[in-house]
Formats: C-alpha cells, sequence, structure tokens
C-alpha cells in the first residue's frame, strides 16, 4: 500500500501552473515536524507536495506560506536533467487536503458545500 498523511505547515507560497492541455498543477513544500523528540532536540522533515486538477486551485487559492494542513496522498519519485546534470526527489502527489487553524475558517466562509475534500 501507497500512502502517506503529513501534518504540517507550507514552507512555500503554492505555485500554479498548467500542462499544456490546461490541466491545473500546484507545488509547494511542507515542513513537518518530527514529534517524537524532546522540544529542545525536534527534527523538521521537509516534504513537497504535488496536487492536481481542483485540490491544485483550491492549495493556490486559500494556502500561503505558514498555512497548516494535513495532506494526504501516495509517494513518488520526480526525476529531472538540469545542465547536464539528472536530479531525482521523493514528492507526495496530494489525493486529499485538509485546512487546520485560520485558513479552514477563511475556506468554510466562502465556500462552505463546494470543496471536494
Amino acid at each position: 500500500m501507497n500512502k502517506v498523511i503529513l501534518h504540517g505547515r507550507l514552507g512555500s507560497d503554492p505555485e500554479l501552473r498548467q500542462t499544456p492541455n490546461g490541466t491545473a498543477v500546484a507545488k509547494f513544500s511542507l515542513a513537518v515536524p518530527d514529534k517524537l523528540y524532546p522540544k529542545d532536540r525536534e527534527k523538521t522533515y521537509w516534504a513537497y507536495i504535488v496536487a492536481w486538477k481542483k485540490t491544485a486551485e483550491i492549495c493556490a487559492k486559500y494556502l500561503t506560506k505558514g498555512s497548516e494542513v494535513i495532506i494526504e496522498g501516495r509517494l513518488t519519485r520526480s526525476s529531472w536533467t538540469k545542465d547536464g546534470v539528472k536530479h531525482s526527489r521523493d514528492e507526495i502527489v496530494a489525493e486529499s487536503m485538509e485546512f487546520c487553524g485560520a485558513g479552514k475558517k477563511q475556506a468554510a466562509e466562502e465556500e462552505p458545500d463546494d470543496l471536494p475534500f
């Protein structure tokens, strides 16, 4: 089973783009604290999130750097070549997203029944 659930804060504003065929895709980083460590030794892990279609549009509209969210998705690996050097990194493809904190209230006031997650 390939399932990932992360709770954290955005490290960057979502970057919304369109594929050549017009499909929305948003990318952003997520800071995920490791609560197993004592507060003075807490570690933060960085996850790279990719959202597609309506989820991408909602992320771009409502989320900003520092927003607290829960992301549920699947793990994938992205590869690309830049300046002749091959790069790769693990990413989470967001299948659902839940607002936490103030972002949740703002979204609920604007679109109470239209959110697809």
